[in-house]
This record gives C-alpha cells, structure tokens and sequence, in this order.
C-alpha cells in the first residue's frame, strides 16, 4: 500500500458515495450553453467497490487467511 490511512480511504469513499448521488439525479446537464455530463455509474461503482473494500482491508475487517502452514 502507498502509505494510505484509514481515513483517507473513508473519505474517498464518502466522495463517491455522494458521486453516486449526483449521477443518480440526472448523468448530465447544461447551464448557459456549457454542458457536464458526469463519470459513468459504473466507473463510480467500480470505485465504491474499491474504497470500500480499503477501508475495510485498513479497519482489519476485510482480509481473509487460507491455508495457513505453520514454519517451525
């Protein structure tokens, strides 16, 4: 990992989180002859899934161990 904290990880996914929001209420728009249209949903699901599972990963509920082989 490059050095990324708990809550760095928490407030990225607060931000996409609140991104999906936003696409959820309408992907695109235009204000005085300028258009937005907004990241994909799918790009913003993809990095819900990601950060989510970083904060999990950094709060220690998201590793899974397998087959452990104890060395002696």
């Amino acid at each position: 990992m490059a050095g990324i904290t708990l809550s760095q990880a928490e407030t990225q996914l607060a931000l996409w989180l609140e991104a999906e929001t936003s696409v959820a209420t309408g992907q695109a728009y235009s204000i005085g002859g300028r258009s937005l249209t907004r990241v994909n949903a799918n790009y913003i699901g993809e990095r819900i899934k990601f950060w989510d599972s970083m904060v999990k990963r950094l709060s220690g509920g998201g590793v899974n161990v397998r087959n452990i082989t104890p060395v002696i």
